[in-house]
């Protein structure tokens, strides 16, 4: 049986409030929230070890728990070693970053197609990821927990997502976080349903890699909108690291300072900030303040 943990409630810090306070003139120290980033993309990112001691992050995103729905249940890593991640989850709480699993992501094969897959995806995650350990379901990490669940829905339809949630929380919601990363147009359609339950307490606004044009111009609007209809959630603002992944949406740290941050973050329900990914913002230095 593995162990059963409840998340901690984090009092965390963004690593850039001194570039912050630099550009807005202010005196006394701004919140400037969170700072979650998603590991998993790419085998030359290093491991997850190495991004927790970074002191960077205060959660990591691991993408992405890809394949489900259909009676099959499996993830894509990017090739890191499964054996190694258990560890890594273990070492990552200990330093009090909080370690979430990515449900959905670009690729792979995945849908809801009843409630009853619905059911089946949330007692697989529970017994092979969260509190559970049912003896006939293989745990990738072993005996390590993640502090919560996120869904990345990137493809096919909406359908049962609201049941997913809802199986989730009704069972588990003393064990784990229930987090949402969504397209910036607002709504988001494959995740409006689930977002309606009113069961997600994080939410990553994605301003970037949209079909819509605004999404990457509009950032700070993006974000305001998507913070207006859920005003009980903390909401993020999701950037990427490197104009290689989205030269149209990406914001100089500058920008993303003076333009958008010191307008948002004395707002409610701010969140923080959601970096994509870790292996762009290794290579640029992004969260660590050393890219342009």
């Amino acid at each position: 049986m593995a162990s059963r943990r409840r998340p901690r409630i984090h009092a965390l810090f963004f690593p850039l409030t001194t570039f912050l306070l630099l550009l807005a003139g202010q005196a006394a120290a701004v919140n400037t929230g969170e700072t979650v980033v998603f590991w998993g993309r790419h085998k030359d990112e290093g491991s997850l070890r190495e991004a927790c001691d970074t002191g960077l992050y205060t959660s990591v995103i691991i993408s992405f728990y890809s394949v489900f729905g259909h009676g099959r249940y499996s993830l894509d890593l990017s090739g890191h070693p499964l054996h190694a991640v258990g560890a890594d989850i273990k070492h990552c709480q200990s330093k009090n970053i909080a370690v979430l699993l990515s449900v959905g992501g670009q690729g792979g094969e995945y849908s809801l197609p009843t409630n009853q897959s619905a059911a089946d995806v949330a007692n697989n995650l529970w017994n092979a990821y969260l509190g559970g350990g049912r003896k006939d379901v293989f745990r990738p990490f072993g005996d390590a927990v993640v502090d919560g669940i996120d869904l990345f829905i990137d493809q096919g339809g909406a359908e049962h997502y609201d049941e997913l949630a809802r199986q989730l929380f009704s069972h588990y919601k003393y064990e784990m976080l229930l987090t949402a990363t969504t397209r910036c147009s607002y709504p988001d359609h494959r995740l409006d349903k689930a977002l309606a339950t009113g069961l997600f307490s994080h939410i990553h606004v994605r301003v970037f890699g949209g079909d819509d044009v605004s999404c990457a111009t509009h950032h700070r609007e993006t974000w305001e909108r998507w913070a207006a209809a859920y005003s009980g959630s903390l909401v993020y603002i999701g950037v990427v690291a490197s104009p290689e992944q989205d030269a149209k949406a990406y914001l100089p740290r500058k920008v993303l300072f003076s333009s958008v941050l010191s307008y948002i973050v004395e707002k409610p329900n701010y969140g923080g900030v959601m970096i994509w990914d870790r292996y762009y913002d290794n290579k640029t230095g992004y969260s660590a303040g050393k890219a342009a």
